[in-house]
C-alpha cells in the first residue's frame, strides 16, 4: 500500500481523535532519518516525541532486546522477578539528582508515572493537594489530564477533571506573568507559590508540587537559575515534596542526565519515560527511600511495568549515553541548532524568541515582536511545508505557535545541518 491507501484505511479504522500530524506512514527508520513505505527519506527532528535519543534501531538496543526475547518476553516482575529490572531500577537510585537514598519501581508509560507519583506523594505525606504549573503537560489520564495546563487540544470535552489540584505561573520569561524583565525581577515569580497559600489551598494541605524543569509541550519553557532553588525551599519549608517530571528532559537530553542537574537541585521524586526505552514502553518513578517506601506491599503495581525488554533496552539506553559521549554531544547539537535558530530570529521578525537548554531548543512566532501576539498559523504552516520538505517536526506551546527540535543525539553533522537548511529554506517559503 501507499501513503494515500493507508491514510484511506486509517479514516476507516482509526478513530479522528487520534492525532494525525502528516499522511506519511514509515517502513523503516535508522538513526535520525526515516524512510517512509514509498522509499522517500524524512529527516527525523521529532525523534518519537523526545524517544529516539539514541537514535533510530542502534545497534546495542536491538541486540540486547533481541537476546532478551530469546530467553523470555514477560514473567510480571510482581510474581517472578529478573536482573534487568533490578540492575536498571539501581541505575536510577545513582544517577537521579541527590546524595540519599532511593528506590525505582516501573510502569508503563509517562503518564502513568506521574499518575504513581501523585499516589506516593500522598500516601506518603497524608496530604491531599497537588499544585502544578500553567503550560505544564503531564499526560493525558485522569489525573495527569487534571494537572495538564493546555486546554485546546487536550482538555475540551473531557471534564470533570480530579479535584484538589491547583496551578500557578511559571517562570515564562519571554511572558512574564509578572510584566517583569530578568534578572532585574529578582526571580519574584518564584513567590507566587507561596502566594498560592494565601489564596489557593493551604499550605498544610498539599502533598506536593510537580514541575517539568523545562516544560515541553509549554515550548521549551527554561526558568531561571535560582529559579528552582527558590521553589525546593518554599516546599521544604512547608513539607511539601517536589516531584520533578522529567518525562522529556531526562536521559541526557540537556547535556545531564537530568535537567534538574542545571539549577542543583535535588527533588524528592523524579519521574521518567521517553528515552528511557528507546522506544519500548516504559516509566520510571524514582525518588527518596523514606518516601517510596511508605507505601504498604502490593499498593504500587502493574501487569507490565518494567517489562523484561523495555528493561534490557533501558540499560542499552544507559550505555550508549555513556560509552558515546552523547551528554557532550546533547551540548554541541543544541548549539548548532540555536545558532541556526538565532539567524533565523535575526532575518525574520516572526521569530520571536529561540530558548531551549541542551539539545532541547525551541523558536515561538508572534506576529508583531513588540506585542508578542502569538502566531498560531504561522506555526501550523511552517510545519506542516517542513513535512513537505522532507523534515518530521512537532509543535509545542499553549497557543501553538512554538516549534520545537528533538532530533537523535546521534545524529550526523551532515543530517542535522540539512536538515537545518531546510528548516531555513521553509522558513523563506512561509514567511
Amino acid at each position: 500500500m501507499n501513503n494515500s491507501e493507508l491514510q484511506q484505511l486509517r479514516s476507516q479504522a482509526v478513530p479522528r481523535g487520534v492525532s494525525a500530524t502528516a499522511p506519511i506512514y514509515a517502513a523503516r527508520a535508522r538513526n535520525a532519518v526515516i524512510t517512509d513505505i514509498e522509499g522517500r527519506d524524512y529527516i527525523d527532528f521529532a525523534a518519537g516525541i523526545g524517544v529516539m535519543s539514541v537514535g533510530h534501531c542502534h545497534p546495542k538496543m536491538v541486540e540486547a532486546v533481541k537476546d532478551q526475547a530469546e530467553s523470555f518476553s514477560h514473567t510480571c516482575f510482581g510474581l517472578t522477578g529478573y536482573e534487568s529490572y533490578v540492575r536498571l531500577a539501581e541505575r536510577l537510585n545513582r544517577l537521579t539528582p541527590g546524595d540519599f537514598e532511593k528506590r525505582t519501581f516501573f510502569v508503563n508509560s509517562g503518564a502513568e508515572a506521574v499518575e504513581n507519583a501523585i499516589k506516593v506523594a500522598r500516601y506518603a505525606t497524608g496530604r491531599r493537594s497537588i499544585i502544578a504549573f500553567e503550560d505544564g503537560f503531564h499526560g493525558r489520564t485522569h489525573m495527569t489530564l487534571s494537572l495538564t495546563s493546555q486546554v485546546d487540544p487536550y482538555k475540551v470535552g473531557f471534564g470533570p477533571y480530579a479535584s484538589d489540584v491547583y496551578r500557578i505561573p511559571y517562570a515564562y520569561c519571554y511572558r512574564c506573568p509578572l510584566a517583569l524583565t530578568y534578572p532585574a525581577c529578582g526571580c519574584e515569580c518564584a513567590a507566587l507559590l507561596q502566594n498560592a497559600f494565601d489564596k489557593q489551598v493551604s499550605a498544610d494541605d498539599v502533598a506536593a508540587v510537580i514541575a517539568e524543569p523545562v516544560q515541553g509541550e509549554g515550548g521549551f519553557i527554561v526558568p531561571p537559575p535560582e529559579y528552582m532553588g527558590k521553589i525546593k525551599k518554599i516546599c521544604e519549608e512547608h513539607g511539601i515534596l517536589l516531584i520533578a517530571d522529567e518525562i522529556q528532559s531526562g536521559m541526557g537530553r540537556t547535556g545531564r542526565w537530568f535537567a534538574m542537574e542545571h539549577w542543583g537541585v535535588a527533588p524528592d521524586i523524579v519521574v521518567t519515560a521517553k528515552a528511557l526505552g528507546a522506544g519500548l514502553p516504559i516509566a520510571g518513578v524514582t525518588g527518596r527511600r523514606d518516601i517510596l517506601d511508605t507505601v504498604h506491599p502490593g499498593g504500587i503495581g502493574t501487569t507490565f511495568g518494567g517489562n523484561p525488554l523495555a528493561c534490557r533496552a533501558g540499560l542499552a539506553v544507559f550505555d550508549i549515553i555513556e560509552n558515546e559521549g552523547l551528554l557532550e554531544r546533547a551540548m554541541t547539537v543544541g548549539e548548532r541548532i540555536r545558532n541556526r535558530f538565532e539567524a533565523m530570529q535575526a532575518r525574520y521578525p516572526a521569530v520571536g524568541d529561540v530558548r531551549g537548554l541542551g539539545a532541547m531548543v525551541a523558536m515561538e512566532f508572534v506576529k508583531d515582536r513588540e506585542t508578542k501576539e502569538p502566531a498560531g498559523d504561522l506555526g501550523k504552516a511552517y510545519r506542516a511545508k517542513l513535512y513537505e520538505n522532507g523534515v518530521v517536526n512537532i509543535g509545542a506551546g499553549t497557543y501553538h505557535n512554538v516549534i520545537r527540535i528533538l532530533t537523535p543525539l546521534t545524529v550526523e553533522d551532515s543530517t542535522l545541518d540539512r536538515g537545518l537548511d531546510i528548516m531555513e529554506q521553509t522558513m523563506a517559503q512561509v514567511s
